[in-house]
Order: C-alpha cells, then structure tokens, then sequence
C-alpha cells in the first residue's frame, strides 16, 4: 500500500499509466477491437434499442472494422496508433457492444488466438453482468493462466428508477455477483460509471462510485453523459425533460468521487471521448486536453488544502 499511497501523492490519484508501469515495467497501448457480437438489450432478449445513451456502435465508435479478422484489426489498430506509441506491448480491448454475448466456443475460437500473441500483454473485454454464464467464466479463468485478463462491466448506476430510464436490463445485485464470480477466478474488474444521468442528484451519483468501492473493482472508468445524435437520449434532450451537467459541476464530481475509493482503485478514465460529430451536449466536452487539465487542476488544490489543514 506504501508504493501506491506514494504513486497517488505525486499523481493525486492511481492512473491506469502509474499501474501498468508499476505491474509491467512499461507502458502499454489500448487496441480497441471488435469481436462481431450484439447486445441482449438490442437483439430482442431483454429489449430492443440498448442502452438509451447508446450510439449506433455500441460504445465502441473506435473499435476497428470487425468484418476484419482479430489478426487484421490488431494490426489495423497498431498502424492507428503507432505515431503516438513506438513500444511493442498492448492491450487487445474487445469493446463494442457485449463481448461475451455468443457460445463459448465462439468466444474461444476469439479469445485464445488474440491472448496467445506475443504483442499482447492484457486481454480485456468489455460485457454485461447477465452475461457471465458458468462455461464463459470457466473460459476466462482459463485464459487468465496464461496472461492477464480484465473484464470492464457497464453498471453506469446503482440506482433501481435511473437503471430502469436507460434501459439497463438487470439489477445492481447482477453486478455484484458478476464482480464477486470474476475476483474469485482471477480477473480484474474494471467497472464503468456515467456521471450526469438524468435526474440523478450529486449524492445518487456519489453512492455509485462508493459502492463500486465497497464491491471489490480493481478499477473503475468515470464518463460524463454525452448526449449523441441518434439515440433516445437526445430525444429527451430535446424535449427538455433533463440538463446536462456543466464543467465546474463534472470536475468537482470528479475530484469528490476520486476521494471516497479506495486508495487502491485503478482510475482507467477521468473523463471520455464523444464522437464530434455526434455530440449534442454538453458541448464543452468536447476539448477533452482542457477537461482533464482542469480536473487535475482541482486535485491538486484539493491536496494543498488538505496538506495545510493537516500542518495545522
């Protein structure tokens, strides 16, 4: 704990670059991939349409074309990204829609070639909670033998009436056990939460990030709502039935939520992308650089405040 409270002192919180330097030795490169699956919230299984946040690609407008096979994304992802990363190491991240939504033996056939690559160091999958049958977690496990697995579950919120209003399609209880199953066997859970969703006040929002600490996640993934073209939200946007956050609200909502987890929590993302041309609201979200400047900015006052009161 000594290294990380250290790593959080001079950082003001325990970055995915702080972790992946300190567990790797180096840093690592995120390739956002594509395993060619759906979503029980848009195949009809639990409902139609996903999430009502949700764009046309499922979370994962980045990921790369997955009429490609793994071996051609990856490398597609590598020629994306290699004026900003010249190592050798990275993260294959399964992230659009549910990744986890097929037979296993599909999922091995996906899973096992991607792992077994010398240039992959962290096999991550972005999935649903009610989608962790006894056969995919055996599957897992198995894989996380041979490298590190995490597995990123979408809460977004604790709360029953705002789960019901975006369409999740199972209860907090779900995630909980997912969380406890995947701990159990191995895996890093990386859990994400959207700041900002409607009707939600600062307390609600507060009792999210605290109980995804109390949960057990490895690491946790902050984003703020992104109104997008294209989806229900925007039509309830447009209705006026809810208001986004502002800047000063978000990067104090940031700032508190940091505070309340466990010194140990991974912070993967403070804040994350919307896609330009989609983005409704809030429009000062859209310069991520300043967003993220800013959040430090008040982390590190919060820390000068605090290590006055503590000389006092």
């Amino acid at each position: 704990m000594d290294d990380i409270t250290k790593l959080r002192g001079g950082r003001r919180y325990y970055s995915l670059d702080s972790y992946l330097k300190n567990t790797f030795g180096k840093k690592l490169y995120k390739l956002s991939l594509s395993g060619g699956m759906s979503c029980p919230n848009r195949d009809g299984k639990i409902s139609f349409g996903g999430c009502i946040f949700c764009s046309s690609g499922g979370s994962g407008d980045f990921a790369c074309d997955c009429s490609d096979d793994t071996d051609r994304q990856i490398e597609a992802a590598k020629e994306l990204v290699k004026n900003k990363f010249d190592g050798e190491s990275y993260i294959a991240y399964f992230q659009a829609y549910t990744n986890t939504y097929a037979p296993v033996g599909y999922l091995e056939r996906l899973f096992r070639p991607v792992i077994m690559r010398d240039d992959i160091a962290v096999l991550s999958i972005a999935t649903r909670p009610d989608c962790l049958e006894d056969d995919k977690l055996e599957l897992l496990a198995g894989l996380a033998e041979i490298k590190p697995v995490w597995v990123e579950l979408g809460l977004q919120t604790i709360h029953p009436k705002t789960a019901e209003l975006i369409n999740r399609g199972y209860d907090t209880e779900c995630y909980d056990e997912a969380v406890k199953k995947l701990r159990s066997i191995g895996i890093s859970v990386i859990t994400h939460m959207i700041i900002g969703l409607p009707h939600e006040s600062r307390d609600d929002i507060l009792k999210t990030a605290e109980h995804i600490g109390k949960t057990g996640s490895d690491g946790i993934k902050l984003q703020l709502l992104h109104v997008l073209e294209n989806t229900r939200l925007a039509e309830m946007y447009r209705r006026g039935e809810f208001d986004v956050l502002s800047e000063n609200e978000y990067i104090s909502l940031v700032a508190d939520i940091i505070s309340i987890l466990p010194e140990n929590t991974v912070i993967h993302r403070l804040t994350g992308d919307g896609n330009k041309k989609e983005l409704i609201a809030p429009k000062w979200s859209g310069d991520k650089r300043r967003v993220l400047n800013l959040i430090n900015h008040e982390l590190k006052i919060r820390n000068i405040i605090q290590g006055c009161r503590k000389s006092e």
